[in-house]
Parts: structure tokens; sequence; C-alpha cells
């Protein structure tokens, strides 16, 4: 049996997609469209110009854009800001435990355009780094969250790794080097959520992918059984030591699992633990016409992790709101819809809304959805009137949105615009941002070069 190391860098430098590519490409290029979508419409967010101003003085060499600013950085430095501006109004696809595409994407575009790769280089990069990182997170039983680990930070920085060193065509045996490395790059706390350092981890995350690489070309080193060792990657991340050193791994390429778990379209700008809830109290408010006033008690199920991301009870600002199971029924209630527009700090602190706070309680429920390990199988909601009412929402499965409720192309073009939209409310001479720009996403594994998509 290959051990898992060997596995993984054998897989990045000549993966198979077992003859299932086209229906593989079709996920990627949802990624790529919905991250590039949040990217622009997050681009204003005081995150991104933190970030910005912190690489002001280091922009050479100027290797790839950086659309929103119109302006070149090191293709290092250009993910990380990409990637900050598409995670930072949580407002991206989510997969496997964490955000997938916000790390994938700005890092697979950065160096793609640095080294001038093609379009299906791109997407098939991108299904590289989705089932490195899925391979891993596969191996863990217990739920990363409860530990305090935020997968999008941990997972991604060696999922980037995969990514961009496909597109290298890096060997296997520095492909190895180039993984190992990023295990030890990784990083990203949950008790960070609700704060702009949430989205500084899908930052620095695809940046470590690419430093990686560079670095593992430049000749470092790094150990051949990181990720099975019992000091290693998968290990010191375990909850309780139960991770799966032992499986093999020669299964990678033959099935793909981006075509198990796919990609879950958010509907909503907030933390995807509380869209179940969301889904279940739009649907009583509007059918039985519920006002505020009309609310004596919300009563939420959901799984012991959700529950732990959604740790303010009472937020005051807009990050905090999206982070809040509270915030999600009011917001719902009140404004018949949780959307950019109520997120934030005025709102989150309407006496309207901050009223029905301490009428929300939730519950844990020990259940476990396979596709999706950070969440129970189902959510429920349970309303109780001030006339004595009830309504249920019954068995939440999966949101609208989510890979198994797909949204179509019809909504996630929709969504694409919306944020473009909001995009060039805020800046309208923003690059690349033009009519077409969806239309090439579409069609990107025809593109020769993924320059044409920011071209103007």
């Amino acid at each position: 049996m290959t051990g898992l190391t060997k596995a993984l860098a054998a897989f990045v430098a000549a993966p198979t997609f077992g003859g299932q590519e086209q229906a593989a490409y079709a996920v990627a290029k949802t990624g790529f469209i919905d991250t590039i979508a949040t990217m622009m419409a997050g681009h204003r967010e005081p995150v991104v110009d933190i970030v910005r101003k912190f690489f002001a003085d280091a922009t050479t060499p100027a290797e790839a854009p950086v659309p929103f600013l119109g302006t070149m950085h090191p293709a290092a430095q250009a993910a990380f800001i990409n990637a900050v501006a598409g995670h930072a109004l949580d407002y991206d696809d989510v997969a496997i435990s964490g955000h997938p595409s916000t790390v994938l994407v700005p890092a697979i575009l950065a160096e793609g355009y640095k080294l001038n790769s093609s379009g299906l280089d791109a997407v098939r990069a991108y299904i590289v780094g989705y089932e490195v990182w899925a391979e891993l997170v596969s191996r863990e039983p217990e739920q990363y969250h409860l530990k305090g680990w935020h997968p999008t930070g941990v997972f991604g920085a060696v999922g980037a790794a995969a990514a961009v060193a496909y597109l290298n065509k890096l060997s296997e045996e520095d492909a190895r080097q180039a993984l190992a490395i990023s295990a030890s790059l990784a990083s990203g706390l949950v008790a960070n959520f609700g704060t702009m350092t949430k989205p500084f981890h899908a930052g620095r995350a695809a940046a470590h992918g690419i430093e990686a690489v560079k670095l593992s070309k430049l000749g470092m080193t790094s150990a051949p059984d990181v990720f099975e060792h019992p000091a290693g990657y998968l290990f010191a991340l375990s909850l309780s030591g139960r991770a799966d050193l032992k499986r093999s791994a020669d299964s990678l390429g033959k099935t793909l699992r981006i075509l198990d778990s796919g990609l879950s379209i958010k509907r909503y700008p907030v933390c995807y633990s509380s869209h179940r809830t969301i889904d279940g109290v739009l649907a009583i408010v509007e059918r039985e016409n519920l006002k505020a006033e009309d609310i004596n008690h919300v009563h939420l199920t959901m799984g012991p992790a959700q529950a732990s991301m959604l740790r303010n009870k009472h937020p005051v600002t807009g990050l905090e709101a999206k982070f809040s199971a509270q915030f999600a029924v009011a917001s719902a209630v009140v404004a018949r819809q949780v959307g950019l527009s109520q997120l934030t700090d005025e709102f989150a602190t309407r006496k309207d809304v901050s009223d029905l706070y301490g009428k929300v309680t939730v519950t844990t429920v020990d259940t476990a959805c396979p596709l999706e390990p950070a969440f129970a199988l189902t959510d429920r909601v349970v309303i109780e009137t001030t006339g004595g009412k009830t309504f249920d929402s019954g068995e939440i499965r999966f949101p609208l949105g989510n890979a198994k409720n797909p949204i179509d192309a019809a909504g996630l073009k929709a969504k694409f615009m919306d944020c473009i939209a909001t995009g060039k409310s805020q800046n309208p001479s923003i690059h690349g941002a033009d009519a077409g720009l969806y239309d090439r996403l579409s069609g990107l594994e025809t593109l020769p070069s993924v320059r044409s998509l920011f071209s103007k």
C-alpha cells in the first residue's frame, strides 16, 4: 500500500479523473464563477483594504492582477488579497467542511496568470486541489470545528499547494515536498469567526499554497510522511486521535469526491450553519404571515459544530451577525430576508431585531450528515406565537442551493450579476467586471489563457 503523502503527491503530479472529466469541469467552473462574484462584491470590505495596505510597500514583481484594484502584484500576494475579498462577505460556496473555492480559485488564477496557464489547466488544477482537500478531510471521524480548527485555513493551504503544484507541472518528488511544506503552514481558528481574521484565513491559505510550491522548487526539504506520521498533520489536527492514518489513498482520481460532495452555493451572506434555519423560518413566517410581535419563542435544533460556529447570541455588528443563529431568525422575521443590506451594525442593533434575540433558543443533536461532517443530519425550526399556535418546519436536510438541492444555471447567473452590480456600485471603474465575464468563465476550459478573463 502506498503511503498517504506519496499517494497524494503521485496524484498531483499525474492526476486521472476516472473518465468523469466533463462532469467535474462543470462543478469546478461553478466554483470559479461564484468566487469571482463574491470577490467583486466583497472588495470594499474593510479587511480587504487592511490587507492591501499591509502589502503596499511590496508590490513587485508584478506577476498577477487584483482586478478590482486594477493593480498587479506578486502571485502569492494577489492570491491573498483576492481570497480575502472572496471570503469577506461569507457569501462564497461551501463543501467538504469549508470554503474550497475562495482558496483554490484565487491561488489558481494568480499562479495561472503568472505562468500563462490555459483555462483547461486552471479547471483541472481546481479538481486536483479539491480532491486532495477532500481526501484529507475524510480521514477524521469527528468535527474539526469543535476543536477550534477552521478547515478553510487548515486544509486550504494544502489544497492550494496541490493545485499550484499541478499548474507548475512539478514532479512527484517536488509535489510531495510542496504538500509537506504547506502542511506546516496550515492554520485558522474558529474563535476568530465573526471578525476580520476569518477571511484572512482564506487569504493566507491561498498564498501559502503558492509559497509552498515556490519553496519546493528552490529545494526546501520536508517530511516524506507528513500526513500519516503519528506526529504529523492529521494526528495533530485530530480531536481525539482517531484520524485514519492507514487507509489506502490509491483510489485517488479513480472516483471523484467533487462529484459526490459538489459545491453548495450560498443564498445568504452568513455562516452556512444557519442556512437551514433561515429556510425554515422564512417558509413559516411567509406562509403564516407572522410579524415580530407575533413571536413568543423560536426553538432551533442543529448539530453541535454548527452551534459552536453561531457563537454570537446578541450581535452588535454586521460581522458578528454573520455568526448568530439569533440574528438569522430575527432578520428572517423582520426583513423577510437575510441579505447584504441586513448585514450592518445598524440593522443588527435595531430594537425590533435585537428584541427577538432573547426569544431564540438552540438545542444540539448528535446526528451527523455523511456528506457534510460539520452538520447534523437535519435541522429543525419550531415557532411558538403569542396567540398560542405552534408551527414546525419539520426536518430540514438540504438548504436551497446545496449541492443536493442545487441552484440552477439561471440562479447562479443571477447571483453573479447581483454581486457584480454590488461591486460596481461601490467602484464604477472596477476592472474586469464586464458583461462577458460570466460567459468567459462558463467556457473556462476552452480559453487558451486565464489572462483573457480580465483583459480589457
